[in-house]
C-alpha cells in the first residue's frame, strides 16, 4: 500500500517520499477500512512538512489533514456504515487504505464530487464555526483579510445568507467581483489607511468582529477597524510573524485577540453539535450553494509534482491529491 511520508522537515515536494506499507487487513471490532478517493493540499499541509505547523508531527509522520475516502470492509459490529459509502478522514490523509475507528464517521450524501467533500473539514468548518462564535445579528458587519482564500469564500457565502455584511480585505485589487459573487458585500485592498475606509463603509452600523489569517502588522490593522470591544479572532499566520494590536486599541477601545484552530474546537466541541455542522456543510454542497474551484488533480504517485503546484502564488484553485 502506497503513502505519502516524510521523515525529515524542508521544502515539502523535497521531503515528501512515496512509500510501501503494510495493508490494513480485515477490520477489528467497531472499525472499518476506508480507501483514499481525494484529499487537498492546504497551506497547513505545507507548514506541516516544514516543520512549521502549530502542532509538529513526530518523524516520519504521513501527510494529510483531511480528505475523502470509501468503505471498503466493515466490521460485523458495525451498523451505521456500509461497503460503498464514503467518510471523511481527517489526519494522516496521504495513503491509499487506512483502518479506523467507526464511531466518528458517519456517511456522506450521494451526488456530491469527492474532490469537493474532501474539503469539507479544514475551511468551511473553520468559517462556520468562526461565524457562529461571533453571535451576529442581521445587518452586522464582519471583516476579514486573506478573503480570497478557501475559508473567506465560504464564510462570506454563509455571511451574506445570515444577513451579515462582509467586508473582505485583500493585497490587490481585481478581486471584486469574485469576491462579491461569494458572498462579500464589500471589498476593500488593505493598506496604512485602512480604519479609515472601513469606517466609511460601516457609517452607523456595527462592526465588532474581524478574522485575521494573517498575523503581523496586518491583525492590528483589523483592530484599528473595530468599533470599542470588538474581538480579532486569529486562525493563520500567513505573514509568519506574531499578532501585533496596539496598546490604544487593547487598552483603551477593549480590542480583545483570541485565536481559533478548527483541530482544537473538534476536541472539545459536544459530538451532536459537531455531527449538526457537518450535515449542515454537506447540504450545502448537495444544494450546489458551497464549493471550492479546482486547478489540478494529481495521484499520490505524483506528489512532488502536486506540491510543486500548491506552493505556486497566484493559483485560481485548490490542488487534489487522489489514489492512483
Amino acid at each position: 500500500m502506497r503513502a505519502v511520508q516524510f521523515s525529515s522537515f524542508g521544502a515539502p515536494h523535497a521531503v515528501a517520499d512515496v512509500v510501501d506499507l503494510p495493508e490494513p487487513g480485515a477490520p477489528g471490532p467497531g472499525n472499518v477500512v476506508v480507501s483514499l478517493e481525494a484529499s487537498p493540499i492546504n497551506p497547513a499541509d505545507l507548514l506541516n512538512l516544514q516543520g512549521r505547523y502549530g502542532v509538529v508531527p513526530t518523524l516520519p509522520s504521513i501527510g494529510g489533514f483531511e480528505g475523502v475516502g470509501r468503505v471498503t470492509a466493515v466490521a460485523s459490529d458495525v451498523k451505521h456504515l456500509a461497503v460503498g459509502d464514503r467518510v471523511l478522514l481527517s489526519g494522516a490523509t496521504w495513503r491509499e487504505r487506512v483502518e479506523l475507528a467507526a464511531g466518528g464517521l458517519f456517511a456522506l450524501p450521494q451526488g456530491v464530487p469527492s474532490e469537493q467533500l474532501a474539503m469539507l473539514t479544514i475551511n468551511p468548518l473553520t468559517a462556520r464555526a468562526m461565524l457562529q462564535q461571533a453571535g451576529l445579528a442581521a445587518g452586522d458587519f464582519i471583516i476579514k483579510n486573506a478573503a480570497n482564500s478557501g475559508v473567506g469564500r465560504v464564510l462570506f457565502g454563509l455571511a451574506r445568507r445570515a444577513g451579515v455584511q462582509g467586508i473582505a480585505v485583500v493585497r490587490r485589487p481585481g478581486l471584486e467581483d469574485m469576491l462579491k459573487e461569494w458572498g462579500a458585500a464589500h471589498v476593500v485592498v488593505d493598506g496604512p489607511d485602512l480604519a479609515q475606509r472601513v469606517r466609511a463603509i460601516v457609517g452607523g452600523g456595527v462592526l465588532r468582529h474581524g478574522i485575521d489569517a494573517i498575523g503581523g502588522a496586518a491583525t492590528g490593522r483589523i483592530a484599528a477597524c473595530l468599533g470599542g470591544g470588538g474581538t480579532v479572532v486569529n486562525y493563520g499566520l500567513l505573514s509568519g510573524e506574531a499578532c501585533q494590536i496596539s496598546g490604544g486599541d487593547l487598552v483603551f477601545r477593549g480590542i480583545t485577540l483570541r485565536g481559533f484552530w478548527v483541530g482544537r474546537w473538534l476536541q472539545v466541541t459536544p459530538r451532536a453539535e459537531i455531527a449538526a455542522a457537518f450535515a449542515e456543510l454537506a447540504g450545502l454542497l448537495a444544494a450546489g450553494e458551497l464549493s471550492t474551484p479546482i486547478e489540478a488533480t494529481y495521484p499520490l504517485s505524483r506528489i512532488r509534482e502536486a506540491l510543486q503546484h500548491a506552493a505556486r502564488e497566484g493559483r485560481d484553485g485548490k490542488v487534489i491529491v487522489t489514489a492512483d
